[in-house]
């Protein structure tokens, strides 16, 4: 795309590039020491030639200091927004699929932008958008639509090469817009408290919308033969919608308690059963140990009781990275992160010896390395300080469910996929077993074992971003079917099952009669492959011949505990370079915890989804060919971003929730 008005040019969005004018070059252009067109004052004589000089040349040092330092803050700056642009536009060429030149502009910028949201651009600026097409109103193609293909899968913390389609009611698709930020760019972003609560909830509710369905028109929808069968005749999904962390501040305070109620009516509107809120241990036990500080969530889950809605609570003992909607960073708390700089093994550690602070080592589980206590100890002491302060909250029976933190993101994983130390989809992860703790567990294993030089992590399992036939251990007949590649795979998932059962028990003694929930990753990448090395690393032993997920639920079973299924609602082509199956992944989880009667709930991996991918999350919450009629037993949905989500998703979300609430009895009063 080249810039239609070129005297137009803005520089200071442009690529970093040596063609640039030089940010050192003095931007005074009336350099007092150079020859000025006015007249030149009389030169003074003897004395007060001396005095004069020796002022002028003071006033000339100073004045040379003082520009010195003006382009050394300049430089800084300089570099700081080349950082941000570069940033920028390599996420929008790689993530985007955005065809920008080397050197775009902001020109380039928002032409391709308008482009992808189906807006015509012409040459000269002019910018307009083609009427939509009407939509079709007979039951034989309500189910046609054109739709964008989504072109590889991604992880549950990136969006990579998604596209989605138009709406039901026409609206443009809009790319989606990848907000995650690596730990290496926090320091060149500035977000103001204001940023957060503008444009946030200023969407027109669906239901008074153009694109909301009537209820004829849904079930026309739900019988097209799209989608085969119809979901008309299943059964009732509740939806609970994931708040963004971003609601309650560092310093625990709720930050805006009136948006908040705006984004409950609107949530409300679409008859949603609940809402989800994260509870950070990050914030609620920030600088002192065992000194908790509720106010915020107190504050919170009032106003969630006044719009009478369901209340399920997370216990994040993880790291936020601010790749949900809020892009807010949270920490572990201070305190342990002072210990962290003492104790480095404290935190899981790589091959490398590099540490990852997003969550605690299970090798510190029954460690008294905390200020006198182990990390179980520090997770039960906060859950039932919460179990405490809202007491009422239980009473009542507005709080219907608690997840239980178990890993990196919440999930019951090692954190295998760390973006921070340079992994990138589909790479296989690395083992995360190398803090003195773990390799003291694992010296122990192998000795009882009798094979003491067993005691070491694989040597030959590759890095972060390779691929398993480019390693040896992960090839086909690879180490890791060896005596001692089964021995070591055993012993890194036992770590993670052990780590479950611990928290676990507490869990359930600190939550009594109420639904305790874990969350289970979706590693659906090379899962087509013998040995499924991303699996291995993130702590699920489960390649070709072995089941790796019956073990880690018998342990959860015996806790009776609710699994939630990250789902991804991808369709993944044959031809995909990463031997991905999420269907495959899927099948096997949900029915290998069916099979052992634990209640499966789902939770989208993307905040948003055209159509097909709807339709995809509600065939995997109710299957209709299971004779067993299993279904979720609720579905938790992560909200978009407010650009996304006022553009295309709310009429899609509408469509969801109805399709995941419809139920037999709709049938009968609709037909």
């Amino acid at each position: 795309m080249s810039n239609p008005h070129p005297h137009h040019h803005i520089s200071n969005t442009q690529d970093p590039d040596p063609q640039f004018p030089n940010p050192n070059d003095d931007p005074n252009p009336n350099h007092p020491l150079q020859p000025q067109s006015h007249p030149q004052p009389r030169r003074p004589r003897g004395f007060a030639a001396t005095s004069a000089a020796a002022a002028g040349a003071g006033t000339i040092n100073k004045s040379r200091k003082e520009r010195e330092k003006e382009k050394e803050r300049t430089k800084l700056r300089e570099r700081h927004r080349r950082a941000i642009t570069s940033r920028m536009l390599a996420g929008l060429r790689q993530y985007g699929n955005f065809p920008l030149p080397v050197r775009a502009d902001m020109n380039d910028v928002l032409a391709a932008l308008a482009r992808q949201a189906g807006w015509t651009v012409e040459p000269d600026g002019t910018t307009f958008r083609q009427s939509p097409a009407p939509a079709p109103t007979n039951a034989s193609n309500m189910g046609t639509y054109q739709v964008m293909s989504v072109e590889s899968p991604v992880s549950g913390s990136s969006f990579r090469n998604c596209s989605t389609r138009a709406s039901v009611d026409g609206q443009p698709s809009v790319p989606r817009i990848n907000e995650s930020l690596s730990p290496a760019s926090f320091d060149s972003i500035v977000v103001t408290e204001s940023d957060t609560k503008v444009d946030k909830f200023t969407s027109t509710s669906p239901m008074n919308s153009t694109g909301c369905l009537e209820a004829g028109q849904l079930m026309q929808e739900l019988h097209c033969g799209e989608h085969g069968s119809s979901f008309a005749e299943t059964q009732y999904v509740p939806v609970f919608v994931m708040l963004s962390s971003g609601v309650i501040n560092n310093f625990c305070q709720l930050m805006d308690p009136d948006g908040v109620k705006q984004e409950l009516q609107q949530l409300k509107s679409l008859k949603i059963d609940g809402v989800v809120v994260n509870c950070w241990w990050g914030i609620v036990e920030s600088w002192v140990p065992q000194k908790y500080e509720w106010s915020g969530y107190r504050e919170l889950f009032k106003i969630i009781r006044d719009f009478n809605m369901k209340l399920q609570v997370v216990m994040a003992f993880h790291e936020n990275g601010g790749s949900d909607t809020s892009g807010m960073f949270i920490s572990l708390p201070q305190w342990v992160l002072e210990i962290g700089k003492d104790n480095q093994d404290i935190f899981f550690t790589d091959r490398q010896g590099r540490r990852n602070t997003e969550c605690l080592s299970w090798g510190i589980d029954k460690e008294r390395v905390l200020r006198g206590r182990t990390a179980i100890e520090v997770y039960f002491d906060l859950m039932r300080s919460f179990r405490t302060e809202f007491d009422d909250l239980f009473t009542d029976g507005l709080i219907s469910a608690v997840e239980i933190g178990l890993g990196a993101s919440g999930e019951l994983k090692y954190p295998s996929f760390s973006e921070r130390m340079g992994w990138r989809y589909p790479g296989i992860g690395e083992f995360q077993c190398y803090d003195k703790y773990s390799q003291q567990n694992l010296r122990k294993a192998a000795t009882s074992r009798g094979h003491s030089f067993w005691a070491k992590g694989p040597d030959n399992a590759g890095y972060y971003n390779s691929k398993p036939h480019e390693t040896g251990f992960f090839c086909e007949r690879g180490d890791y079917d060896s005596y001692y590649g089964r021995f070591f795979l055993h012993w890194y998932r036992q770590v993670l099952i052990d780590h479950a059962d611990n928290v676990l028990t507490l869990a359930t003694l600190a939550f009594e009669g109420i639904q305790i929930v874990v969350k289970i990753p979706a590693i659906y990448w090379w899962y087509r492959t013998s040995s499924h090395a991303a699996e291995l690393t993130a702590g699920y032993y489960n390649p070709t011949n072995q089941d790796g997920y019956s073990p880690v639920f018998e342990v959860l079973k015996k806790h009776s505990v609710t699994i939630k299924f990250v789902s991804s609602g991808l369709q993944v082509p044959e031809t995909d370079d990463a031997l991905a199956d999420p269907e495959g992944l899927s099948w096997q989880i949900m029915n290998s915890a069916w099979d052992k009667e634990i209640n499966v709930a789902g939770n989208n991996a993307f905040p948003c989804y055209d159509r097909e991918g709807f339709m995809r999350l509600v065939e995997t919450a109710k299957p209709r060919n299971d004779p067993d009629r299993h279904r979720f037993s609720f579905f938790a949905f992560q909200q978009p971003s407010p650009l996304v989500q006022s553009a295309i998703c709310f009429s899609e979300l509408d469509y969801f929730i109805k399709c995941m609430h419809v139920i037999r009895k709709a049938v009968k009063i609709l037909g």
